[in-house]
């Protein structure tokens, strides 16, 4: 089980970095995923994950140690604080109104919208 920022309409997650990484080793060792979600992350007016922007971090959060390069002189870094979980890859959403199950778009659609939360 694992939390989440985000879940677009066809139950893609958005959150922290190396949650997709959880996700892909959980279904290679046939491990049930579970993302628990609170109905104020879920946005269905957000089609799927691709569409969700992610943040970015300092790359000198990676190529620097107090302050000190660790990095090639020409080593360039991307540092993503999110990333995206597709929805075939997660077996259920905990929310307050129960786990939902896939196919998250019909599941996620019958819930209250978060204006009504």
């Amino acid at each position: 089980m694992v939390g989440c920022d985000r879940v677009a309409a066809n139950g893609d997650v958005a959150n922290k970095i190396g949650t997709y990484n959880l996700a892909l080793v959980a279904r290679a060792h046939g491990i049930p995923f579970f993302v628990c979600a609170p109905g104020s992350s879920i946005d269905r007016s957000t089609p799927h994950g691709d569409a969700i922007t992610i943040e970015e971090r300092d790359a000198e959060e990676i190529t620097h140690i107090r302050g000190a390069s660790v990095a090639a002189p020409a080593a360039q870094a991307w540092n993503p604080a999110f990333d995206i979980t597709p929805a075939h890859l997660i077996t259920g959403l905990v929310t307050e109104f129960g786990v939902l199950k896939p196919p998250f778009r019909e599941s996620l659609s019958a819930l209250p919208l978060r204006s009504q939360l």
